[in-house]
């Protein structure tokens, strides 16, 4: 298995883009940190061969090497829009420097330039389409006026629990259209009068008022107020603790195929059943230790999303790991493979401590801590977020107000992660330390009470609307849910996650 370190090297590798799970969004991305094929210099599987094996319904029984004989060229798409670019022989201060032009960085830009501020879009690609598939509940969605980014939709979801048993999930899902997103928060940035600055932010320095960011071409853009927004990179915004998260792994492709077992008004959230890896005890094994599940969004009965996950371990499970169960899941499926559209690499870090807060610079997204520490979601999270640092920052930049520095950037944090926010992300990395102890039985009993709880428990946990109190309430309903053995394995393994969320409760409140 990697260790942490190559794992955070691997996401350093990739320190400008904000990746995403398509489960979790862009982290949220990455989300979703989503390693599309289009930004993956640094991972290499094993050498392709033509080793097809046909099984007895005529479907592909193969390695991983086959299956990837399929992935096409890389293709990147770029919108077709005519940028307003920075001008820095002006010497102008900007109010606002946003690093990243992922969909938090845009959604900031796009709501400050709103009120009349000046801001500037840094971003060494900013015209190309975010290559990630990102999947969002419909009414997170509609709370932010953006069901118009939906290009599908699903009446539920369905989670199998086993081979006997599934969980009917009466909550309406859909897949973002990244492009029409993007557009969209594009045309508005153009249309408030945003620049754009083709560059590579390499250094920032900080003046009393104001900051100077050292650009890759040589131009320095100076800002009153920069917003990191690179994901999980950690270059700009500082952190003074060891950095040691869970990690959420998954590959996924985009596929034609020849049939599929799903339902066309249903998307599958998560498939726990391994009866795919019987003739392999070495990695069922694997998995019956650190589990990965399948998680399916059926366009049509010849096209479909599929993707292997790992919800969560520490150290992440290797992709080759992965695509090696996925391959066998589609052979039990009896899925034939005509061809890939695309295929994506996910590695989502999980938890972990909270940048240094305050610091002037403001993050947003995976680089200021913003995942689901339990579930990897993030890509609601942010864009919820986003109108409440726009407007913190247009507040304390405003004539009347006017506070500059380190008073501005310390007032935006207190905004970002006020007290109640830090609670409940302790909660939910105590949630995290639980799930990491789980094997494949211990993870199916969890889901299997979690599923069962009040649909405004699990919905109000997987869309981080539950704090505290209601947390506790939600903990207290899940115990009464889970099975005698699962009440069991939740105290014992539990227990030093629950001592080490109270002790950090505590602390924080000191």
């Amino acid at each position: 298995m990697p260790t942490l370190k190559f794992m955070d090297t691997l996401l350093r590798v990739h320190n400008k883009l904000e990746f995403l799970h398509p489960i979790n969004g862009f982290s949220n991305r990455f989300s979703q940190l989503n390693i599309s094929t289009s930004k993956r210099p640094c991972i290499k599987l094993a050498p392709k061969r033509p080793n097809l094996k046909w099984g007895k319904n005529g479907c592909v029984r193969a390695s991983s090497n086959a299956l990837l004989e399929l992935v096409p060229e890389t293709k990147k798409e770029v919108l077709e829009f005519e940028l307003p670019m920075y001008d820095p022989s002006k010497g102008m201060v900007t109010d606002l420097a946003v690093v990243g032009g992922g969909p938090a960085g845009l959604a900031v830009a796009q709501q400050v330039s709103s009120a009349g501020l000046s801001v500037c879009s840094i971003d060494p690609f900013p015209k190309l389409i975010w290559p990630n598939n990102y999947g969002v509940w419909v009414d997170e969605f509609e709370a932010m006026d953006l069901l118009d980014c939906l290009d599908t939709t699903w009446s539920g979801a369905v989670v199998y629990i086993d081979d006997r048993s599934k969980k009917e999930l009466d909550r309406p899902y859909g897949r973002v259209n990244r492009k029409q997103l993007k557009s969209k928060m594009m045309q508005k940035c153009i249309s408030n009068g945003v620049k754009f600055h083709q560059a590579k932010v390499i250094k920032v320095i900080h003046e009393e008022s104001k900051s100077l960011l050292i650009c890759n071409d040589g131009v320095t853009v100076q800002a009153s107020v920069v917003l990191d927004a690179t994901g999980f990179s950690r270059c700009l915004v500082q952190y003074n603790k060891p950095y040691n998260p869970g990690y959420q792994v998954a590959y996924g492709i985009l596929a034609e195929v020849e049939g599929h077992p799903f339902e066309l008004d249903k998307m599958v959230f998560m498939d726990w059943r391994d009866s795919h890896l019987d003739g392999n005890k070495e990695v069922k094994g694997r998995n019956s230790k650190i589990p990965t599940f399948l998680y399916a969004m059926p366009f049509s009965s010849g096209r479909v999303f599929l993707e292997e996950t790992s919800l969560v371990a520490r150290p992440g499970v290797p992709i080759e790991d992965i695509q090696e169960r996925m391959v066998a899941r589609l052979w039990h499926l009896g899925i034939k493979v005509k061809s890939i559209e695309e295929d994506e690499r996910c590695v989502i870090p999980m938890g972990g401590p909270l940048p240094v807060i305050p610091q002037r610079i403001v993050g947003i997204g995976g680089t200021a801590g913003m995942v689901h520490p339990s579930t990897g979601y993030m890509v609601a999270r942010t864009l919820a977020a986003s109108p409440i640092i726009a407007n913190s920052i247009v507040q304390y930049l405003s004539s009347e107000r006017f506070v500059l520095g380190d008073d501005l950037s310390a007032d935006v944090w207190k905004e970002l992660w006020p007290i109640e926010r830090r609670r409940q992300r302790e909660f939910f990395c105590f949630g995290m330390d639980v799930l990491l102890k789980l094997d494949l039985q211990g993870t199916r009993r969890f889901f299997d009470a979690f599923f069962d709880l009040e649909p405004r428990y699990w919905h109000g946990f997987l869309s981080s609307r539950l704090f505290l109190p209601e947390l506790i309430t939600f903990g207290l309903s899940l115990f009464a849910h889970a099975s005698n053995t699962s009440r069991i394995e939740i105290m014992g393994k539990g227990t030093g996650p629950l001592l080490k969320m109270i002790s950090n409760l505590i602390h924080d409140r000191k």
